[in-house]
């Protein structure tokens, strides 16, 4: 048989071992990012990576626009400058009085203001939208590093089981063979 395909019969096998040690189900119920952890914990490679960095990378420059529309906009920058340019805009105006370009009641002002928050809020919501998805593959990733630390430390204690196993067979053995000697040597003394 191919070693290669003895090495996947064995991953395989170890992988359902430890689908039932550790999660308490056969293989066939593990998701595909259960099975890749169990693949990842046994080749012993790491899991954690810059979730953040790699999802930026897919960013379209549109998409890079628009989170920068809706930090600024999110930002007490935007609202002192909006709200110095809206006193501005109407001290002028009721100082101008008869050549004001905009009279009171404003209603360039509302018109722009109007169309402001029609372009500011699906940009903003677009943004949210992202920073949910984004938000959802960190937490996906939490789950993978979280199940992974887990299986490893279920490991760690099955090795220390049988370290202590081991140590206690030895300790019996040796403890055995003194209760041997200490047999012989009151048999010996009574002769």
């Amino acid at each position: 048989m191919p070693r290669e395909t003895h090495d996947n019969s064995d991953a395989r096998r170890e992988i359902a071992d430890g689908a039932n040690r550790y999660l308490g189900r056969p293989v066939e119920l593990l998701t595909d990012r259960e099975r890749a952890v169990f693949r990842r914990h046994l080749a012993r490679r790491a899991i954690t990576r810059d979730s953040n960095r790699t999802f930026d990378e897919t960013l379209t420059s549109g998409q890079r626009l628009a989170d920068k529309v809706a930090e600024f906009g999110g930002s007490w920058t935007f609202i002192m400058i909006f709200a110095l340019v809206l006193a501005l805009w109407v001290v002028s105006n009721l100082l101008a009085t008869a050549r004001a370009f905009d009279p009171y009641p404003f209603i360039f002002l509302n018109l722009i203001l109007s169309m402001l928050a029609a372009v500011q809020a699906p940009v903003i919501m677009m943004s949210q939208n992202r920073h949910s998805v984004k938000d959802r593959v960190d937490a996906a990733h939490d789950y993978e590093v979280n199940l992974k630390a887990e299986i490893e430390i279920m490991a760690l204690h099955d090795k220390l089981d049988q370290m202590r196993d081991i140590e206690l067979k030895s300790f019996v053995e040796k403890q055995q063979q003194q209760i041997d000697l200490l047999t012989a040597l009151l048999v010996h003394q009574n002769k």
